[in-house]
């Protein structure tokens, strides 16, 4: 008689304890982490026993490296995408822009793994590579103070907890639409009924600040909401406030040391 095959039979893995999903993971959080500390893409070679360029790969993934070239690569690689397979669309990539295949890969994110770029919700991230969008999301708008890059700022900081003037803790997410867009508009979880904080109301406060220090939220103007949008901005580093507020709501922890 046939024997029947047994559920998970099969070949052995020669190393049931290799786990490359776990692995990459762990060279990501050790990457980010170093990158953190400002340490340069060989420096972190070193310590991780790698070389540069999969040093940069990595943070690709993680979504914390930007750079002029990786950002022309991968906004080329995604348009040919659209209508080509992954690996035709790494060669019409190199053609179009006069790169090797190599070097066309070296600046995409790896396809496996718990990572990816920074379009990856805050699930999939690391706490430093958090930390590091949030960073250069506010040095994209402080470089180029649009509307758009600000937007950017604040759909970083969805999640993160905020405290008011009063020292009340709060934080604000920011839902999808039918278009799979994010809708402008953030809800507020200070109360079990989320109060929703309008985007041109943001926009009329940044418009409104005047000088470094921001005596009290009604200073931004007679807004709704203003109290959250208040503590939001002294959290980006846009205002400062007065020192016996700053008891109440403690120091910013995303502003780098000067």
């Amino acid at each position: 008689m046939k024997k029947t095959r047994k559920p998970g039979g099969g070949r052995k893995k020669l190393k049931p304890e290799y786990d490359a999903g776990k692995n990459l993971k762990e060279q990501l959080d050790a990457a980010v982490a170093f990158y953190d500390s400002e340490m340069s893409l060989q420096a972190i070679g070193d310590e991780l026993g790698v070389n540069p360029i999969k040093v940069r790969k990595l943070l690709i993934t993680a979504g914390v490296y930007e750079s002029e070239v990786a950002q022309k690569v991968q906004d080329t690689f995604e348009e040919y995408r659209e209508i080509q397979d992954y690996k035709t669309s790494i060669l019409s990539t190199a053609n179009a822009l006069q790169l090797s295949k190599a070097s066309v890969t070296s600046y995409l994110p790896y396809q496996k793994g718990v990572y990816f770029p920074s379009t990856a919700s805050k699930e999939k991230i690391s706490v430093g590579a958090e930390r590091q969008r949030r960073y250069r999301a506010m040095k994209r708008w402080r470089a180029d103070p649009t509307e758009e890059n600000f937007w950017g700022v604040v759909l970083t900081y969805a999640g993160v907890k905020f405290k008011t003037y009063s020292g009340l803790p709060f934080s604000y997410e920011i839902k999808k639409g039918r278009n799979g867009e994010y809708t402008k508009e953030l809800w507020i979880d200070r109360r079990e009924k989320s109060k929703s904080l309008a985007w041109s109301s943001i926009i009329l406060a940044l418009e409104n600040i005047k000088g470094e220090v921001v005596e009290r939220p009604k200073a931004l103007g007679d807004i709704r909401g203003v109290t959250y949008i208040y503590g939001m901005f002294y959290r980006f580093g846009l205002i400062d406030v007065p020192d016996e507020v700053k008891e109440k709501m403690g120091r910013p922890k995303d502003r780098k040391k000067k």
